[in-house]
């Protein structure tokens, strides 16, 4: 997925659509998770914000990044590779890619990959989440 560089007031606008208060800080960190981190853990945003945010607490970042996941603006995937949750800019469906050498998780396009679910019908499918691991060449 190509990263789009928001403005604070497209960012702005994008978390009022949302039905969300936007924010100093949460202008600030929705921005980085957008246009800056890849595949953040809340400890990686924490970090960031402790960088380059005026005192900010790590509950603040966490409820933010609660208030972000529970509006749709971001989604929380919890990987095997990891006890830690992965906050994901994009929302689009689709599939990761885990480098077991260098630890970077990549997103694949859902069209890129064929799926043939044959469940029985007493099965209602939400979504699927579905983590390629191996090495990129």
């Amino acid at each position: 997925m190509k990263r789009k560089n928001y403005s604070s007031e497209e960012i702005e606008k994008k978390l009022i659509e949302k039905g969300v208060q936007p924010t100093l800080q949460r202008i600030a960190l929705c921005q980085y998770i957008l246009c800056v981190a890849d595949h953040p853990t809340a400890d990686e945003v924490f970090d960031w914000a402790q960088k380059n945010m005026a005192k900010i607490s790590q509950a603040t970042v966490y409820n933010t990044l609660g208030v972000l996941t529970d509006s749709g603006l971001i989604r929380a995937f919890k990987f095997p590779h990891t006890e830690k949750i992965v906050y994901d800019c994009n929302i689009e469906d689709h599939f990761h890619f885990f480098d077991e050498k260098s630890g970077r998780i990549l997103d694949i396009e859902a069209d890129s990959v064929k799926l043939n679910l044959d469940l029985p019908k007493k099965y209602k499918v939400n979504s699927i989440d579905i983590v390629f691991k191996g090495e990129i060449k």
